[in-house]
């Protein structure tokens, strides 16, 4: 992927993840839009970066994406770089049916049906660029399950077969598709302990290893924290690694 001089859009990039890569991407000479559904968390990452633009969007609702996608392509026609970032994750407690049932259907209308919904919006327009690339992000949890989040889990794994499948479909097109599967990162997506807790990546240092792994030719970023739960099957590891995450949580 060419890391400068794109048009990107990066949803969820109000905080954590989406906003580090966006401000990572705009100081390398990007023209970034975030989008999200806080408008005041949007004016915060644009106040603290001039240049850079916003756009609502409720990733949840199906007629907000299409509005959307027509204005994002309306006023930023030069769009070539669309990354899936926003996401929630919320711990399910199955034994209590059907009380989880609401978190685990908002987790999968938002971190796949957004997704799938954001890319049919757009890859007609991404098709008509020179050059464009798709952004997925997925977790090491799509390859080791949480079993505290388990619709979280599903909706990664999920995400990496879009990627693989979505991959294989836009080969002979300009769009090319990249997975990045992050490790248990500080940012505020499991609340406050989660942005504080010292088995976490630091959110700097995973970004750092992300944009410098962009650069590299490869369908996957993965950072060299996240590859014992990204390859656990591959090395035979599957048992230990499921039982090693469920014994610390992360």
């Amino acid at each position: 992927m060419k890391i400068n001089h794109n048009t990107i859009l990066i949803t969820g990039g109000g905080s954590g993840i989406g906003r580090a890569l966006a401000e990572a991407f705009h100081a390398l000479g990007n023209h970034v839009i975030v989008s999200g559904r806080r408008q005041s968390a949007l004016d915060a990452v644009t106040a603290a970066n001039p240049g850079m633009a916003s756009l609502p969007l409720d990733i949840t609702d199906a007629a907000s994406i299409r509005a959307f996608a027509e204005r994002v392509v309306r006023d930023h026609p030069a769009l070539n770089v669309v990354i899936h970032n926003a996401g929630i994750m919320r711990n399910e407690d199955v034994t209590a049916a059907p009380a989880f049932l609401e978190d685990a259907e908002a987790t999968v209308v938002t971190n796949l049906l957004g997704p799938i919904r954001l890319s049919a919006a757009l890859l007609p327009h991404l098709q008509r660029q020179p050059a464009s690339t798709i952004l997925t992000v997925s977790s090491g949890l799509a390859f080791v399950p949480l079993a505290a989040t388990p619709t979280y889990c599903a909706t990664k794994a999920a995400i990496h077969a879009y990627s693989i499948a979505l991959r294989l479909q836009l080969q002979a097109t300009s769009v090319e598709v990249i997975e990045i599967v992050p490790p248990y990162v500080r940012t505020g997506l499991q609340g406050e302990h989660q942005a504080s807790d010292p088995r976490a990546m630091p959110l700097d240092a995973f970004i750092g290893e992300v944009m410098s792994l962009l650069g590299q030719p490869g369908p996957e970023i993965v950072v060299e924290r996240c590859k014992p739960l990204r390859f656990a099957a591959e090395s035979g590891r599957m048992a230990e690694m499921v039982a090693l995450l469920n014994a610390t949580e992360h």
